[in-house]
Parts: structure tokens; sequence; C-alpha cells
């Protein structure tokens, strides 16, 4: 699933308010810009989206009916 797709199906599933879907997305544009990055710029920004991530913590524990 490309970032075009993934965009799409975040909006038609009202996925906006579920940040791994967001990270998700992030994650699939930064693949797509690989190609055209030095690689000192891509690890910095892999590295950025990683702590985010990682900032997400377990927000799904006691709700994962519900996101999942």
């Amino acid at each position: 699933m490309n970032s075009d797709e993934l965009a799409r199906y975040i909006e038609a599933t009202d996925g906006i308010a579920k940040p791994w879907l967001l990270v998700l997305l992030r994650l699939s544009l930064l693949q797509e810009q690989r190609q055209t990055m030095n690689e000192e710029t891509y690890m910095a920004d892999l590295a950025e989206l990683h702590q985010t991530l990682m900032g997400l913590g377990e927000w799904w524990v006691g709700i994962e009916d519900e996101v999942f």
C-alpha cells in the first residue's frame, strides 16, 4: 500500500484519530522519498519517527476492542 492509498484509507475510516496510522503514513512517505534523500537526512527522519512512535506508549491498553 503506497502513501496515497494509505491516506485514502485513513480518511475513509476516520483514522485521523488513530495515531499509529498517522505514524504509518509518515513512514510510508519517508520510504517513498528515500531514494532522493541523503543517508544522514533519512536516518535522522527515521529516528524522529521512531521517537514519535515510542512516545505513543501503551495508549491502547483497556480499549483494544475499540481501536484494533
